[in-house]
């Protein structure tokens, strides 16, 4: 969510900040003069410390669903088929199993054990869409490349 009080500049250096986590070298990465003065200051402002922590906040949401997406499309069946392999008699730390694969477990009326597993295909296909997105901080080189070329234009105005 972009604030509309925030400069193209100020949310350039929101989003440098988020990625590097350091005042200065964002504020140095989004054009300001004096980094040092300029990051401090920016840092006192309220709506900058809200777009910091959307952002940061949004990235941490996207890492953990790519996170769990992995864990599907790449994760352990070992738990699983303990229980699935065992007599019926056996007793299981469950606490201490990782089950994040399976969607559902079933006892049917007959005896045994039914166990269905969360799709892997599926998974790989919703993480390969994650991936081919894209982050939003791909678009800071291209940030970076139109203030260095307004830049350059603005010091052949004054020749």
């Amino acid at each position: 969510m972009k604030s509309k009080k925030l400069t193209k500049k100020e949310l350039l250096f929101c989003h440098c900040f988020a990625l590097y986590a350091n005042a200065r070298e964002a504020a140095s990465k989004s054009g300001y003069s004096n980094p040092e003065r300029a990051g401090l200051k920016l840092m006192a402002k309220k709506e900058i410390k809200e777009e910091i922590r959307t952002l940061i906040s949004q990235r941490a949401d996207r890492e953990e669903v790519i996170c769990g997406l992995k864990r599907l499309a790449f994760g352990s069946i070992a738990d699983p088929m303990k229980i699935i392999l065992s007599d019926g008699s056996d007793t299981f730390d469950t606490e201490n199993m990782d089950l994040f694969n399976i969607s559902e477990i079933k006892k049917p009326k007959g005896g045994g054990i039914e166990i269905k597993f969360f799709d892997r295909l599926k998974a790989l296909e919703k993480l390969s869409v994650f991936c081919e997105q894209g982050d939003e901080d791909s678009s800071l080189p291209f940030y970076e490349a139109i203030r260095k070329s307004a830049k350059a234009l603005d010091g052949r105005k004054h020749e």
